[in-house]
Order: structure tokens, then sequence, then C-alpha cells
């Protein structure tokens, strides 16, 4: 950096840096927003190139933090978020001059005409949003086996902890990889089933993937709105809080927020170091840990281990009823061509592509940019009707909310009398997924070639109180995550 004292701080303390000790800075005079913003600049450009997690930066965003320390001076912090760089997934809607893509190139042209509800937010909340973070095109619903990370518009995301070894996860990849590498403070991903739960355990981040109604989905581009939800992605649970407190919110643009009882809720009273103990937690193992690597389990259960020593009451091996379940992605299926093409639909007039029938043509005209994994997952949701009136999307939806509540979680937290459950990775996250319930994951470890592993917890609706308050306590105990080497 050109700027020595910009260049001093930025070796000395950026890396790692809390959005708590960036607010100590910023108040006592020592740092301002718009220096924030210069340094974080500084390490995309340098370091970004070999990671691929970042699309697009705001354009305005040095002026938008400038201002913001004009009124810190004038009237003070509107909240914790005052000044702090937030990256955010590309398929939240920004109304300013970032596009909105999903990671497609179809969309590259896009530039909403509103914002989504997560943008206002983290506007009215005083946070710079500072890019847009690359992702698996369109949150890894266009195709089978397509590489978690991977878009038309942005390549292909990398672990920043082994570029090109490690699997980045998805499909919030390039949220997880840039928080990891330390290009912000925090950064919003989407989850429809893991999609902020895996690049979180699979970059040593604290992800917190919220019940649904707790955060609005407006202005996202959608999967299934039974499922979909953003959430916060962080390197420490009190950050993730932090945004959560931000995010977290009533909309009447989206009815299932009516049932969101944390309105005006602050998190970070949970952040307890002794949050674990006399709690009754349950380990899901059989059925989940065998889905791992043989490392990758070592860690998982080590870790694990690590929760007897910590006051709580463990109880092993609780078997869940619908783990053996024969589930399927029917649900995402059918609500997928709705949702998408109600959003499409909403576009600006210049934008060509408005259905999903739209989007298959457009992807067939050029096949070698578009469809290098193909698209047979779209064209199994452009089958359907689009009206949702088919028995066999009934009958799917039923099957998914009784297997993942009275035969799923529900069942398991009765049964064995347990506040919450304790899942390898993020192995089990879609049951929480299909029943709209919370999960939090936190890191556990590292391989001994250097990958990163976590452990999740997991409840009911609306318990992220709870989870946030365990995740912390293991977090404290443990202190599992270390940045990556990057070079």
């Amino acid at each position: 950096m050109e700027n020595p004292k910009l260049k001093k701080w930025h070796d000395e303390w950026l890396e790692e840096a809390t959005i708590s000790g960036l607010q100590e800075k910023m108040e006592r005079g020592e740092l301002t927003a718009k220096e924030l913003v210069l340094m974080y600049l500084h390490r995309i450009s340098v370091y970004d190139s070999g990671i691929h997690s970042v699309l697009e930066v705001n354009p305005d965003a040095l002026q938008i933090a400038e201002a913001l320390d004009a009124e810190r001076k004038e009237s003070g912090p509107r909240s914790r978020l005052h000044g702090i760089p937030i990256l955010i997934k590309d398929n939240i809607d920004t109304r300013d001059k970032m596009h909105t893509s999903a990671g497609s190139l179809a969309l590259k042209d896009s530039i909403a005409l509103q914002d989504s509800f997560v943008a206002e937010q983290l506007r009215k909340a005083g946070a710079v949003i500072l890019g847009k973070t690359n992702m698996t095109e369109w949150a890894n619903f266009i195709a089978i086996g397509m590489e978690s990370g991977y878009s038309s518009r942005g390549g292909q995301v990398l672990n920043p902890y082994g570029p090109g070894m490690f699997d980045v996860g998805g499909s919030s990849s390039g949220s997880g990889a840039a928080i990891a590498a330390n290009f912000a403070a925090a950064a919003v991903g989407t989850e429809t089933s893991g999609s902020i739960l895996n690049p979180s355990c699979q970059n040593s981040l604290v992800g917190i993937k919220p019940t649904v109604g707790l955060i609005s989905r407006r202005g996202i581009i959608p999967i299934a709105h039974t499922q979909d939800t953003a959430g916060p992605m962080a390197r420490t649970v009190e950050d993730a809080a932090i945004l959560l407190n931000a995010l977290c919110g009533k909309d009447r643009h989206d009815p299932i927020t009516n049932t969101n009882p944390f309105d005006g809720f602050d998190f970070t009273e949970f952040l307890l170091r002794d949050g674990l103990k006399g709690k009754r937690i349950g380990i899901a193992a059989e059925g989940f840990i065998e889905l791992l690597s043989k490392e990758k389990q070592k860690v998982a259960a080590a870790a694990l281990e690590i929760l007897k020593t910590s006051g709580a009451e463990v109880i092993e091996n609780i078997d869940i009823p619908s783990a053996k379940a024969s589930w399927k992605n029917e649900v995402l299926t059918y609500e997928f061509k709705p949702d998408l093409n109600a959003y499409l639909n909403q576009l600006h007039p210049s934008i060509p592509v408005r259905t999903l029938a739209d989007l298959i043509e457009f992807n067939k005209k050029d096949e070698e940019k578009m469809l290098k994994y193909g698209q047979a997952v779209l064209l199994r949701s452009e089958k359907t009707s689009g009206t949702l009136t088919e028995a066999a999307y009934i009958n799917a939806l039923e099957f998914d909310l009784y297997h993942a509540t009275e035969q799923g979680i529900d069942f398991v937290l009765e049964k064995y009398n347990l506040d919450l459950i304790v899942f390898p990775s993020d192995e089990g996250s879609h049951i929480s997924a299909k029943a709209g319930y919370p999960t939090v994951a936190v890191p556990a470890g590292f391989t001994a070639e250097g990958e990163p592993v976590g452990i999740t917890f997991a409840g009911i609706a609306f318990s992220e109180p709870l989870l946030i308050q365990t995740a912390y306590a293991f977090e404290q105990m443990t202190a599992f995550r270390k940045a990556p080497v990057l070079e």
C-alpha cells in the first residue's frame, strides 16, 4: 500500500479484526470507515485473483464510508455495524451500480430496481455494502454434479486454505472464501439446504442459517419459498450475532416474517462463556459422520468429545428416525419455477430473460459458456405446471415437513429431552432446512492436510438465542479458527 499508516495497520491488525475491535478504533478516532474500506479493497486486489471470491466491488463504497464518517462525528454511530464493510452474495438485490446475477451470465447486466430487505437493513444499520460475492450458479440449482463455487459469470471460487486442493463449499462459496481470507468484516450468504453451513464449515467460519421467517427473502433470487433464507457468515460468533441483529426484522412484503418474535432483538446478549453448562445435547453421529472423509471424521469426533468437558450433559448416538428417509428435492423442483418467474418478471425491462423458459433458451445459445455442467435441474423444474397444484408437490411437501419435524428434529428433542442437536460438519442440514429450523456452524479444527472442519448446532424454530449461546461457548473453549496463509 502507498499510505504508510494504512500499510502498518493492514499488516499489524486488519487480518482477523473483529467488528467490535474495528468499532473501538473508530470511536477513538484512530480509524475511519473510509480507511477501512481502502484496506479491504487493497486485500481484494492483491489476493483475490487466486481465489475468485468477489465478483465486483461497490463503486460508491468509499464515498458511502466517508459520509458515514461524517455522520459519526455529527450524531454518533447508528449501530455496531456503522462504517463496517460487509460483502453480500450475488443473488441479493441492491439498488445501486452493482449487478445481481446469481452468478449467471444471463443476468450479468441486471441492476435491481429496488433494494432487497437485506440491503435495506444493512444500509439502515450504517454498514458499507462493499461488493458482491461469487457463488455456485443459481445457488447450485441448475445442473447435476456442478462443482461448488462455479459460475459462468465468475468462474471457480477456490478455498483459501488450499486453492485447488480443498472444496470451497457452496452455494455461498464466495462469501465463505472472502471472509476466511479477510476481505471484509463479515458477509451475507443464503441457504435453501446447506448453502451457508457447508461453506462455513469448509472455510473455518461461523455461519448462522436462521429460522425461515427471521429474515425477509424479498429481493433475493429464489429457489424455494418454503426453505430459502439469508444469514450471516463471519469469523466469530460475536460478529455473526451482530450481523444477525441488523438482518433480523419483519417485512410486510414477506408474510412469514410475521412469525418472527425477535424484531429489535439483541442476539449478542447470549454470548455466554458458560453457555454449554447444564445443556442436554444430543450427538447425531450415526448415519452422518461416516459421510465425511476419514480425516474429517477424526477431527469432528475429537471436537464432539470436547463437548463432554464443557459442563453439558451429552447424549451420544441419538437416533433420528428420518435420517434414513428417502429424501428428494421435489419441493424445490416445483417451487423454483413460480418463484423464479415472479422474480424475473419484476426486473428492468431491458433484461430479456423473463421466465425460466427464457433462461433455458438463453443457456442453449452458448452451451460452451453457459452449460459446463448442463441444465438438467432447470429442465426438470420447467416441466412442472408452475401452479403448485400437482398432487406430487403437495405429497412431497407433506413428506418433508413430517419427516423433518415429527420424525426428525422435534421427535429427537422430545424423546431424549434435549435442548439441541449437534451434527458433524454440515451433515444433517437438510433435515433442519426442510423444517425451516435454524442451525449454527462453528469451526472445529483442521485435518492434517490443513482442510477446515466444522460442527453444527441445530434446534427448533426460533431457537437462535440457544444456538448462539452454545456455539459461542464452544468457540471460546476451543478457539479453533486460524486464518489461511495467502500468497
